[in-house]
């Protein structure tokens, strides 16, 4: 059984990820007028929002979420949000912001292809 949630986790590196002690910097949001405060903060700024539309019961959210909490601590200059739904088709589904518009979106636990949609809309310095 491990290698089949290695695989679905990415490997060794996403076992790493999985154990990290590091700190989250994901905000969570469990109404809708929070969130809505929050993106009408940022949607005008160049800052890349990377969304995870997640549920309690959903396994492989689950398993992505060691890995978020490690993706929001590495990428500091992008913002991490958690909002937890019911209403999706599936999960975890993440999608990315920039200025107010989805620029791209990842449905499925699949860690490199989060990390590289990332890399490709952060802001570049």
């Amino acid at each position: 059984m491990g290698g089949i949630l290695s695989s679905l986790l990415g490997g060794p590196a996403a076992a790493e990820a999985a154990s990290s002690s590091e700190p989250s910097q994901v905000r969570s949001f469990h109404s809708s007028e929070r969130w809505q405060l929050h993106f009408n903060e940022v949607k005008e700024s160049n800052k890349l929002v990377v969304i995870d539309f997640s549920a309690t019961w959903c396994g492989p959210c689950k398993l992505m979420e060691p890995i978020f909490n490690a993706l929001s601590s590495k990428f500091t200059d992008v913002d991490f949000v958690k909002i937890d739904v019911d209403e999706l088709s599936a999960m975890p589904t993440f999608v990315l912001v920039k200025k107010g518009k989805e620029v791209d979106r990842l449905i499925g636990a699949k860690k490199e292809e989060l990390e590289k949609k990332i890399e490709k809309h952060r802001p570049t310095a």
